[in-house]
């Protein structure tokens, strides 16, 4: 799985960053992580440098001047990944919300199965969340439904941040067009390749809320997800 690079953004995940990368290399010790930080006040950074060299080139560290904010660190980590040649992205939180397991399951699905894009989805199979209280499950459902509604695409859970890309669906992609940059970016990320007529799958997950740190979730970031919907689709009819 050298072909594969899973990118980990982070803003202060000094509790939890050394724990998954340990955990992802005690299941995958082919695979390789790049960390995208930016320039957390916790310490991020210094954690991954004080272990970087212990993993003998598999761990790479992107520390970004200020909080620029999760679209652009996975962009940022898509061009770096094009440099050096990976056929395979994957995209994962650093709380264990994510199963570093999974990721196995991820990228068999687009190397076996030729999928250019697989989902880890929460909701393709019942609903997969443990944790959360009743109120946050009822809204990230019913705004997986509306994404659905809007876009017509048939993705059970479109704001999932658990995906593997095949490097030649990014690719095909202006990534300088990316206009999102909270949940919204998980959308227009989806709705490109849909529209690119992209081969996307899902699978199921258990998504487990985090245990450390704190959420990043907040009004701004789910108002600009059901704004950007709309002109997100609005601006598909012109293109």
């Amino acid at each position: 799985m050298n072909e594969v690079l899973v990118i980990i953004p982070t803003y202060n995940e000094s509790e939890n960053i050394i724990k998954i990368t340990k955990s992802i290399f005690a299941i995958h010790q082919d695979i390789n992580i790049l960390v995208v930080d930016d320039n957390s006040p916790d310490g991020t950074s210094s954690k991954v440098k004080e272990v970087i060299s212990k993993f003998k080139g598999k761990l790479h560290l992107i520390t970004r001047e200020s909080k620029l904010g999760l679209g652009t660190a996975y962009l940022c980590g898509f061009k770096w990944a094009f440099k050096k040649n990976y056929k395979y992205i994957i995209s994962m939180d650093a709380d264990f919300s994510h199963n570093p397991s999974d990721l196995s399951r991820l990228y068999a699905s687009c190397k076996n199965e030729e999928n250019d894009i697989c989902i880890g989805s929460r909701y393709v199979k019942g609903i997969n969340v443990v944790n959360w209280p009743l109120q946050r499950i009822i809204l990230s459902y019913f705004a997986s439904l509306y994404v659905r509604i809007i876009t017509r695409m048939k993705i059970m859970d479109p704001t999932s941040g658990f995906v593997c890309y095949s490097v030649t669906s990014l690719q095909k992609l202006n990534l300088n067009n990316i206009e999102f940059n909270g949940y919204a970016f998980q959308i227009e990320m989806k709705f490109k390749l849909f529209l690119n007529k992209l081969k996307l799958k899902e699978i199921p997950i258990i998504f487990t809320d985090r245990r450390l740190g704190k959420s990043k979730l907040n009004s701004s970031i789910i108002g600009e997800a059901v704004l950007g919907v709309i002109s997100m689709k609005l601006k598909s009819f012109f293109n």
